[in-house]
């Protein structure tokens, strides 16, 4: 198949399809006679797979690993429970960075409507630590 089916068959759009492809996730393809890309059904599974895999939050990186060691032939379940704890970590860290930064930003929203615009110092005494 074309790449223009299989963008359609995956709804991965074909820029993607090329640039993974390009990143190693997924092998160069067969040529026609004229030069156009020919996929099979495995490379269809293999971009569903690497677009579910980025849904559920794994890196790039962390699916071409997957990736071979399922092209190795070995079960790459071990490594996805891996990766998928590792990116768990991760989101969790980001999940309590950004709750502390929604925080302090409604500090400093509880003080700018307190801010009588007209006493503002400094750059913004809203942002400025106070004294």
């Amino acid at each position: 198949m074309k790449i223009g089916e299989l963008a359609k068959r995956t709804t991965v759009t074909t820029k993607t399809i090329r640039y993974w492809e390009g990143e190693g996730l997924l092998p160069a393809p067969a040529r026609t006679a004229s030069g156009y890309r020919d996929y099979d059904d495995v490379a269809a599974e293999r971009v569903k797979f690497i677009r579910r895999s980025q849904t559920a939050g794994l890196t790039l990186a962390q699916i071409r690993q997957i990736l071979e060691v399922a092209d190795d032939g070995q079960a790459p379940c071990e490594h996805v429970a891996s990766a998928v704890a590792e990116r768990l970590t991760e989101v969790d860290g980001r999940i309590r960075e950004l709750r502390a930064t929604r925080d302090h930003l409604r500090s400093l929203a509880a003080r700018a409507a307190e801010q009588d615009p007209q006493a503002c110092e400094g750059f913004c005494s809203i942002i400025e630590p106070r004294g």
